[in-house]
């Protein structure tokens, strides 16, 4: 019993506060990461998603492999993509992102 009374008094009063700063830390840090990471991040791919939709044939683009091409057909899934003179490919739709020169031109 002696053991436990002291213990009971080595115990600080306030225990209760430094759980909740601890937790308030916490709830602060997630916050920082969604403003500065997450929504950014979010955004971005909604801006990307925005320029796919918006493409149509004739449009120079990136592929995700790093290939220059020309829309040639755009298809729910795909597109076709002329890299040269009668040369076309199937690319998905996903990997395909608009050419930095055909954005500065319809700026």
């Amino acid at each position: 019993m002696d053991l436990l009374s002291v213990l009971l008094q080595a115990a600080p009063a306030g225990g209760g506060s430094s759980g909740l700063s601890g937790i308030l830390m916490i709830v602060v840090i997630v916050v920082i990461f969604y403003f500065f990471m997450i929504r950014p991040q979010q955004k971005r791919q909604k801006d990307i998603q925005k320029a796919r939709e918006a493409m149509k044939p004739g449009d120079k683009v990136v592929t995700a492999g790093g290939i220059y091409g020309r829309v040639k057909e755009i298809n729910d899934k795909h597109m076709l993509l002329e890299i040269a003179e009668g040369v076309r490919v199937r690319i998905d739709k996903n990997s395909v992102f608009a050419s930095p020169e055909d954005a500065q031109q319809k700026q």
